[in-house]
């Protein structure tokens, strides 16, 4: 494919969120976040094993599938992204053919993944968990269906970054503790946020990681501010 072609094959597949080189075209070179999500993973990418050969990856709300090429350019031996948005995955569909990758692409939410009847080795969870109307459901299938062994979890914080050492439990009358700025706190987006209406939920670091913890799974690894890379543990 000539760059004249892949040019205008991404202009026809409209607006892209991820920035990536196609044969030396940007598909998103004027992205208000810069080069994203490259130099996001940039950040992080150090966390991730770099020798992912034999291994099955599973990118959730994988949108045009910047993270998918990095899978299969780590060796991954499986790469399946879902999203619930048909534009996305036509642009996924289109950069893994002009880079020649073998990934599979499907439309299925956070909410259909029991329907894949699989764990993968590694399952990428990455800008999903406040487009949603109910996030901890979705961890908790994540959990109960698809994660084996390692989960790869973003997702925007706003809030304070502190962390409330916290009791097991608390008597009625206690008030404070929920004041406090390092309680976990998701906070609820009624109309929008970034002019976007599907921004619901907004958990602060300490709600990111106590949802995590109450679904079952253990958090290894803080290596960027947004990131936490976790193992599947007991669920309490």
């Amino acid at each position: 494919m000539t760059p004249s072609q892949i040019e205008r094959g991404v202009r026809e597949l409209g607006d892209w969120f991820h920035n990536m080189d196609l044969g030396g075209v940007q598909t998103a070179p004027n992205h208000f976040l810069g080069d994203y999500p490259g130099a996001k993973w940039r950040r992080f990418e150090h966390a991730i094993e770099r020798d992912l050969r034999g291994k099955s990856v599973l990118d959730i709300g994988c949108n045009a599938g910047f993270y998918c090429l990095e899978m299969k350019r780590r060796g991954a031996s499986r790469v399946l992204g879902i999203d619930s948005d048909d534009r996305y995955l036509a642009q996924a569909r289109f950069a893994a053919s002009v880079t020649g990758t073998d990934i599979e692409f499907r439309n299925l939410s956070v909410y259909d993944v029991a329907s894949l009847r699989e764990r993968f080795d590694v399952v990428l969870f990455m800008g999903v968990l406040y487009h949603l109307r109910h996030p901890l459901l979705a961890l908790d299938l994540l959990y109960d269906h698809v994660v084996g062994n390692t989960l790869v979890f973003q997702t925007m914080m706003r809030g304070s970054r502190e962390e409330e050492p916290l009791a097991e439990d608390y008597p009625f009358s206690e008030r404070r503790i929920f004041d406090s700025p390092g309680y976990p706190k998701l906070h609820f987006v009624e109309r929008n946020y970034s002019k976007d209406p599907t921004n619901w939920w907004v958990p602060n670091l300490a709600c990111a990681k106590a949802m995590l913890r109450s679904a079952g799974f253990v958090i290894r690894d803080q290596p960027e501010e947004e990131v936490l890379i976790c193992a599947r543990g007991t669920r309490p």
